[in-house]
């Protein structure tokens, strides 16, 4: 009988770390430990260390972070504890006991000025505390842990835990009309589509052997007007989206006006086929509307 390989997944409460919980019964040959900010305190070496000790773990899926990118400007010190410096922690704890590294990434290490899809090559230039704090948790990783994975994603959601597409939704169902942002553009992803292509390369044995930063997001391009637009046609409100600039709403944090992530280092790699975002984003609403 093969022995299941064992993962570790942090921020297991998190909108990524319940997809992979809602997947990990369709691998019968993985076997997923989730543990959340009450189970194991990432920030602390110790609590770290015993966790890493107490089981023979392959890989490790640290889907914890610190996401309120707004909030983050004014707690700088608690984002880089938690994006930078736990990202040492564990990337260090890993390469001791031989232990695979996927740390959870984002496009917004990159200032948005350019006019193509960004290459895992492109240089970082973060706008934010939140991306700057996730940018140097790349470098410290791959200091601590030069064979760790880093997978930056981009406009992340899912039918569990709070995001944009749950705010639009409700919103829409509140409001006849919406003022959104029409020149931010990037791409929406699925949580499930990133969830399931991890465990995919993990269950196939590509991401052993794999190290580096990859980018992975859903296919297409959009605003996040035309995302709005897209919540609200497929959950069939009527609540009109007005297209708006940057500056007519205002936050604490600059983010990148053109953050396309370019996915062929991915796609080629783990021979993986990536949905297109208006595709995943109908899947997710048939999930959230079933859920009702």
């Amino acid at each position: 009988m093969t022995t299941a390989i064992q993962i570790l997944v942090t921020g297991g409460e998190g909108q990524l770390g319940s997809e992979l919980k809602f997947l990990a019964t369709r691998f019968d040959g993985l076997q997923l430990n989730f543990t959340d900010l009450h189970g194991l305190d990432i920030t602390n070496p110790t609590d770290v260390d015993n966790a890493l000790a107490a089981v023979n773990y392959q890989y490790l899926i640290n889907c914890a972070a610190y996401t309120a990118v707004d909030k983050a400007e004014s707690e700088p010190d608690r984002a880089y504890a938690i994006n930078a410096t736990a990202a040492q922690t564990l990337a260090t704890a890993c390469a001791r006991y031989g232990v695979k590294l996927i740390q959870i990434s984002t496009d917004f290490v990159f200032d948005g000025k350019g006019h193509r899809p960004y290459t895992e090559e492109d240089e970082t230039h973060p706008l934010s505390v939140y991306g700057a704090s996730k940018e140097q948790g790349e470098h410290l990783a791959i200091e601590a842990n030069p064979e760790c994975l880093i997978f930056r994603t981009s406009w992340l959601y899912s039918s569990f835990g709070s995001n944009f597409v749950k705010t639009m939704r409700r919103l829409g169902s509140e409001r006849h009309e919406l003022n959104v942002i029409f020149d931010q553009v990037g791409t929406p992803t699925y949580a499930r589509d990133l969830a399931k292509a991890m465990l995919e390369g993990i269950n196939s044995g590509n991401a052993l052997n794999e190290f580096g930063v990859f980018h992975f997001s859903n296919e297409g391009v959009a605003s996040w007007y035309d995302f709005a637009q897209a919540i609200m046609e497929m959950s069939s409100l009527a609540c009109k989206v007005q297209p708006i600039n940057t500056f007519e709403y205002p936050t604490p944090a600059a983010r990148p006006h053109y953050s396309v992530l370019d996915k062929r280092k991915f796609k080629e790699t783990f021979g993986t086929t990536i949905p297109y975002w208006r595709d995943s984003l109908k899947a997710c609403i048939e999930t959230l509307d079933h859920e009702k």
